[in-house]
């Protein structure tokens, strides 16, 4: 830490790069999957919302993990990152609210705050506290995400589509850069 630099400021950084880091794997994961899966005519976005929220669960993960040696600082970040699906949905609606200058529109986004949270409770058990999502856990749990973005009818499986796209080292690289950042905090 610099000698201007307040635990404060540490913990703004690290969320920042957190969640730069998040929505920018997001996209890609998403954004891989979405064309490898084209023809089938995937919802993109059940594609986005499952995508962030595991994205952001792992992420919480590795924050968990690299901010062992200070609680404080992994109570401060953790909660936001899980929370980030729900967040980039508010300020989605935000948005449209203010071009369609419809307030109604929180109200009618209810249910997909609801089904956020199913998916951020999904993902949770699949990837526990206090542990770091590494290659094996990754391996194992990224074929659910990729059924339950995938329409049905396609003719591979999730797992031979994440090994065909080698989408497992894009998330891990993301993951591993957060640990790193965390622990040099």
């Amino acid at each position: 830490m610099a000698p201007s630099e307040t635990p404060s400021d540490r913990t703004t950084a690290l969320l920042a790069f957190a969640t730069l880091g998040t929505l920018t794997t997001t996209q890609a994961l998403a954004g891989q999957a979405l064309a490898a899966m084209q023809d089938a005519a995937p919802d993109p976005e059940q594609v986005a919302e499952e995508t962030l929220t595991l994205v952001a669960t792992a992420t919480a993960r590795a924050v968990e993990v690299g901010l062992r040696e200070t609680p404080a600082r992994a109570a401060a970040v953790v909660p936001a990152l899980l929370d980030l699906p729900l967040t980039y949905r508010e300020y989605l609606v935000g948005g449209a609210m203010l071009a369609q200058q419809d307030a109604t529109l929180f109200d009618q986004n209810q249910a997909v705050f609801q089904r956020l949270q199913r998916q951020r409770s999904f993902y949770t058990v699949h990837l526990p506290p206090g542990q770091f999502p590494g290659e094996r856990a990754l391996g194992d749990k990224l074929p659910l995400w990729m059924g339950r973005i995938s329409p049905p009818g396609l003719p591979e499986t999730p797992t031979d589509r994440l090994g065909r796209l080698g989408l497992l080292p894009v998330l891990l690289t993301h993951l591993r850069l957060v640990l790193g950042y965390c622990k040099q905090a």
